[in-house]
């Protein structure tokens, strides 16, 4: 029998928390990855019988217990598993690529707490181009969102010209936030139901160029308040808006 729960469900859980993308949810037994084995048994110096949850990243949260206390290929039991719908609207956050790497590691690990369903790095004519590793970034969004005790793990596109996401976008909402002083609505005025995706510009914005070809394919120009905001900062107030509508 599969149980929807809310996400508030797993705050207040304190059971070992760890991510396994192979498990599936009508095994009976599972044998955990050398990286959460070594952490079960070596870091946590967890023992049979021990309990520890497990998620896939997909909405499936499972408790098991320790069978074999092996730090290279524990082997644990599976005792049950719950399914966490995920929230009717998915939003998706299509941000540039900024400088400093870190700043944008920032954006990931907010962006995945306050439960953003897809996050595109955004090649813009402004974007100062870094080495984008890949492995590392879904690295810190599988941290935050065990962190976070959450389990729908973010989708993470590869970086996608300016162009190529405005064209092919399958959202039903759509929207642009640049800096150009023309009229532009706050997010909060929009009453929203269905899917979302929002664009967000480098530091030095987006040219007026790209403006009007998004607004061209049914963006709608935003603002995100009074101030002009870091390319990450405009991000995470961007997650808060609309997970808030």
């Amino acid at each position: 029998m599969v149980i929807i729960l809310s996400k508030e469900y797993f705050c207040f859980m304190a059971i070992p928390y760890f991510y396994e993308k192979d498990i599936s949810n009508t095994a009976s037994h599972f044998i955990l990855s050398e990286e959460t084995s070594r952490h079960c048994i070596q870091v946590l110096r967890m023992k049979i019988g021990e309990q520890l949850h497990l998620t896939d990243g997909k909405g499936n949260l499972f408790t098991a217990s320790i069978r074999e206390a092996d730090k290279r290929s524990c082997s644990v039991k599976i005792e049950s598993f719950i399914f966490s719908k995920r929230q009717n609207r998915k939003t998706c956050i299509a941000i540039s690529l900024v400088k400093n790497a870190s700043r944008f590691e920032w954006f990931l690990e907010k962006a995945t707490e306050i439960g953003v369903a897809e996050i595109i790095p955004l090649l813009c004519s402004r974007t100062e181009r870094q080495h984008f590793r890949f492995d590392r970034m879904n690295h810190i969004l599988i941290a935050a969102m065990l962190q976070s005790q959450q389990t729908w793990l973010p989708e993470l596109q590869f970086p996608t010209a300016f162009q190529t996401i405005i064209e092919t976008s399958p959202y039903e909402n759509k929207f642009i936030a640049h800096c150009e002083e023309e009229e532009k609505k706050m997010i909060s005025q929009f009453k929203i139901e269905n899917n979302i995706q929002i664009l967000i510009g480098p530091e030095g914005d987006f040219t007026v160029d790209e403006i009007n070809s998004a607004i061209q394919k049914n963006y709608h120009p935003v603002s995100l308040g009074n101030t002009r905001l870091r390319t990450e900062t405009a991000g995470i107030t961007a997650a808060v808006l609309l997970a808030n509508l």
